[in-house]
């Protein structure tokens, strides 16, 4: 094939997967407004909210990897033209992700103690503590989004989820303004306010984004009359056999993440304030390689469904290339701009926080450096993984993303972290390493399954 025969497929890739990288930037542009408002109180509340959201990331990743399996299920359906499986898939995945929201927030509650046990700063922790009773309970509006937006891509349509998160955001931005500072006579709330803007604004998001689809004429048989009483147990099995090696995939993912966090808090406040701007900065442009990957599980999906299988690897191989063009230029943005990225979180010339402003911002400089190297492993091996999920090949992907970030990964950031000089550094050294091998494994792994369907399916065996 020509290089043409790849690029052509951009504008489509784009058209997908723009609405979802607007959206998924909005979550973390969330999290980006409230690490910046509550900068300005302190290193110490800093690293309270990348505590408490330490532990709902790891929850977060559950329900969204969960609700992911809607997908490639409502893309095959659609694909084939079958309106009312549709319907079904997003009838059972509203209550699988409902109880699931439910039941990871109340797991949350119950590892609190954990954050006393992991020798964490204590004036990090009694912060950290009620800002994660409130953010926990928004886990449950936040899968039950995740369950419609995951329908809506799934039938190629992707703005109405955008619509909904780049609302919520005005919402939780204007909310955090009110009560982090108490500015309008307000109460003055601090990381407790960040926390309540955040849940309010995901109520109103599930709300808004159900109320879009039910306006539009074509969405409104899917969104309504859903007969609850009717749950059957094949489907209930479909989307958990691939709903739950999803969450598995983007639980030892995030993990490794978090327990950079954790480790970056054993060296103190001031690396994991440091640890807290680098991760917040590279989930933005992880956001990219996600929608990206939703754009590679709808279009393989579909070809899937129409069992054109080698147009399914054509668009495959554009959305990975697509993603490595547009990597090579975050890898650019962060190693020339990692000395003023950092600013943007902490005053350099606040005389009362000084010193420890400053100390973050040098750390976080050098975590952006090694940031920069890994913005390609992590596109690559996040739109892969969107493409093997349209085949709804998702238990030894499963496998690969634990060894890679579990037996590679986290050792290596545990050692070179808490006992070389290397420090926070080192820690980061280890999430590159993890995501570098996933990469590579996925993709090696989506080359031998596409290249298997097209010789059956040329046999006749398919």
């Amino acid at each position: 094939m020509h290089l043409s025969d790849y690029t052509k497929e951009f504008k489509t890739n784009l058209k997908l997967a723009w609405p979802v990288i607007l959206g998924m930037l909005g979550h973390t542009f969330v999290a980006f407004a409230d690490n910046v408002m509550v900068g300005q109180l302190g290193t110490a509340e800093l690293a309270a909210v990348s505590l408490g959201n330490s532990f709902v990331f790891i929850g977060m990743s559950l329900g969204i990897g969960f609700s992911t399996a809607i997908t490639p299920l409502v893309a095959e359906a659609d694909g084939a033209k079958n309106k009312e499986r549709a319907k079904s898939v997003l009838k059972h995945g509203l209550v699988l992700c409902l109880g699931l929201g439910i039941a990871l927030f109340l797991l949350m509650l119950a590892s609190k103690p954990l954050m006393r046990a992991m020798k964490q700063p204590h004036e990090v922790v009694t912060l950290a503590m009620p800002y994660l009773d409130i953010i926990a309970f928004s886990l449950i509006p936040m899968v039950l989004f995740q369950a419609f937006k995951q329908f809506s891509d799934g039938l190629s349509h992707t703005k109405y989820a955008m619509y909904a998160t780049l609302g919520a955001n005005v919402i939780n931005i204007s909310l955090n303004y009110l009560l982090i500072f108490g500015n309008f006579g307000f109460p003055k709330l601090g990381v407790i306010g960040a926390a309540l803007g955040t849940l309010i604004a995901r109520i109103i998001m599930v709300w808004f984004i159900w109320y879009m689809l039910k306006k539009k004429e074509k969405f409104t048989y899917f969104v309504t009359n859903f007969n609850f009483k009717t749950i059957t147990n094949s489907f209930i099995k479909k989307i958990v056999s691939l709903g739950f090696p999803s969450a598995l995939q983007m639980f030892f993912e995030v993990a490794i993440f978090t327990a950079a966090i954790w480790l970056s808090g054993v060296l103190g406040k001031n690396p994991q304030a440091a640890n807290q701007i680098a991760l917040n900065l590279s989930s933005m442009t992880f956001m990219v390689g996600m929608g990206l990957g939703v754009a590679a599980t709808v279009r393989v999906g579909n070809q899937k469904g129409l069992h054109d299988y080698i147009s399914l690897r054509r668009i495959a191989y554009s959305v990975f290339f697509l993603t490595l063009l547009i990597e090579i230029v975050f890898a650019a943005a962060f190693l020339l701009l990692r000395n003023w990225f950092p600013t943007i979180y902490l005053d350099e010339n606040d005389l009362l926080h000084q010193v420890d402003n400053l100390e973050v911002i040098a750390l976080a400089a050098k975590l952006l450096m090694i940031a920069a190297f890994f913005q390609i492993s992590d596109g690559i091996q996040v739109v892969v993984l969107g493409a093997l999920r349209g085949l709804q090949d998702v238990k030894i992907p499963t496998y690969i993303t634990f060894i890679a970030y579990w037996i590679v990964g986290f050792p290596i950031s545990f050692y070179l972290g808490l006992y070389t000089k290397w420090e926070s550094q080192g820690i980061w050294i280890g999430l590159l390493a993890g995501l570098t091998t996933s990469s590579i494994l996925l993709f090696l792994r989506f080359r031998y399954l596409s290249k298997k369907l097209i010789v059956q399916q040329t046999n006749g065996l398919t």
